[in-house]
């Protein structure tokens, strides 16, 4: 567990792909498709919230702190991004924020480890980010908390909302992430779930596993 990173799984997609409603919540062997990623990331931080708008009660069988967007007009991971880092610099003593999104069941269990130790090995202050395949996944990184000003004003003032344009604007390093061995399978450890057919293969990976 890195104690001095909090982290913050982003929940508050639309889900147009699966018909709208809360994707995180649909069942994956046998409990919540967000259960599996608080599962992976939870021993990994100090502390762990949820990023989502609306009732939050929905999420009362989770077990964690759900906060909305400190910014109006759904604005999408980058105000679940502000919103993590606004908590974590007012609620704990962590250094840094990790995000992650909430429909990637098999995140890399070293996610945090592997981030914060390329984030170490570059200049201060640098963003790290996952990659995987020769992708980028900027909604897994690894976040300063002293780039929260400076995200408010990218969001605010400019009404930018690119993940990636704002990585760019600051230093940051990629980190690459292999591929998973799971039930006999290599799969990408940032497979996310858009769509029923989506669904099903995580099904058939998970029962792959066995007990």
């Amino acid at each position: 567990m890195s104690r001095d990173i909090a982290g913050i799984i982003l929940a508050g997609g639309l889900s147009r792909r699966m018909g709208g409603g809360d994707k995180t919540l649909l069942a994956l062997g046998g409990r919540p498709l967000l259960g599996h990623v608080v599962a992976r990331l939870a021993p990994q931080v100090g502390s762990l919230a949820l990023s989502a708008n609306g009732d939050p009660a929905r999420f009362a069988a989770i077990g964690l702190s759900v906060l909305a967007d400190t910014v109006e007009g759904h604005a999408g991971p980058l105000a679940g991004i502000l919103t993590g880092l606004e908590w974590a610099a007012a609620n704990t003593a962590c250094e840094a924020l990790v995000t992650a999104a909430g429909d990637t069941p098999f995140l890399p269990a070293d996610l945090v480890a592997t981030l914060a130790a390329a984030a170490a090995a570059g200049r201060p202050g640098s963003i790290a980010v996952a990659s995987s395949s020769g992708r980028r996944h900027p909604t897994f990184a690894l976040w300063p908390l002293g780039l929260r000003q400076a995200l408010r004003h990218f969001l605010v003032d400019e009404d930018n909302r690119r993940v990636s344009a704002f990585v760019e604007r600051h230093d940051f390093v990629e980190v690459e992430f292999p591929l998973s061995a799971l039930g006999g399978s290599e799969i990408d450890p940032f497979f996310n779930i858009n769509t029923p057919d989506d669904l099903a293969v995580a099904e058939r990976l998970l029962q792959s596993i066995g007990p």
